[in-house]
């Protein structure tokens, strides 16, 4: 974590995004199978 350089920062960045994306579609992928159960009851 001690590296501060340009490249490593946006390294750290690039995957930051990509698990903030994945954990939003986790939880709409969640959310549209919780709506899809309902509807099928």
């Amino acid at each position: 974590m001690g590296d501060k350089s340009p490249k490593a920062k946006n390294k750290s960045n690039k995957q930051h995004e990509a698990s903030k994306n994945q954990q939003k579609q986790a939880a709409s992928s969640k959310a549209n199978a919780a709506a899809a159960a309902k509807k099928s009851k």
